[in-house]
């Protein structure tokens, strides 16, 4: 990884910690038992992305996604249940991002949506105050503003072009080998956190 100029972040399950299970759960308790059908961690729904691409709105999404389940939860609660599985971000986590800007350009690059956004947000400005989550750096890509999602390999293109950055020059991390592929593909390097890994546990150049 020598000439590494650039890093670039997931956030959930790197920066953020996350659970698909307590979203999963919380679906169940609305009445919808299959969730994971939908949505998991290494795969969405056409129906997810397009939200997470900002095709459709959040009122769309609402509509479609009761319509495909059957679910006649309010939006209050499918939208508390979607948020169920955004947990904390771990001090040490956040620590060690304030201190890689020294060293690197750094941006972040997550598969989010508008509603996750703004909870998640929300919950970092309440436990870090002063300074808003997307100063930690040179820019955060988020799919569904960019336009693309992972891990499609288009996706890094329109990245890297849009922030001016070698691919060959930059360190994708990711918790999910799927993305990291993609964007091997792409010329980035990749390194997958598995295994409990985080990211104190990486051996930066």
């Amino acid at each position: 990884m020598q000439g590494i100029k650039n890093i670039l972040l997931d956030l959930g399950g790197v920066l953020l910690n996350l659970s698909y299970p307590k979203t999963e759960a919380a679906f169940a308790e609305l009445g919808l038992t299959n969730f994971h059908d939908h949505f998991s961690q290494f795969k969405a729904s056409p129906l997810f992305e397009d939200l997470e691409t900002g095709r459709i709105s959040q009122q769309q999404f609402l509509d479609h996604f009761r319509s495909q389940t059957g679910l006649t939860a309010s939006r209050e609660e499918v939208f508390v249940a979607w948020n169920a599985m955004l947990l904390d971000f771990p001090a040490e986590r956040i620590d060690w991002l304030s201190t890689l800007g020294e060293k690197y350009q750094v941006y972040l690059y997550s598969n989010t949506n508008a509603i996750h956004y703004d909870a998640f947000q929300e919950k970092f400005s309440l436990h870090y105050p002063g300074k808003p989550f997307d100063e930690y750096f040179n820019k955060a890509y988020y799919s569904h503003i960019l336009g693309h999602r992972k891990p499609y390999v288009e996706s890094y293109h329109a990245l890297a072009a849009d922030a001016g950055i070698q691919p060959a020059e930059t360190l994708f991390i990711d918790d999910t080998l799927v993305n990291i592929e993609g964007a091997q593909k792409a010329g980035f390097h990749g390194f997958h956190l598995t295994n409990g890994l985080t990211v104190l546990d990486i051996p930066l150049p």
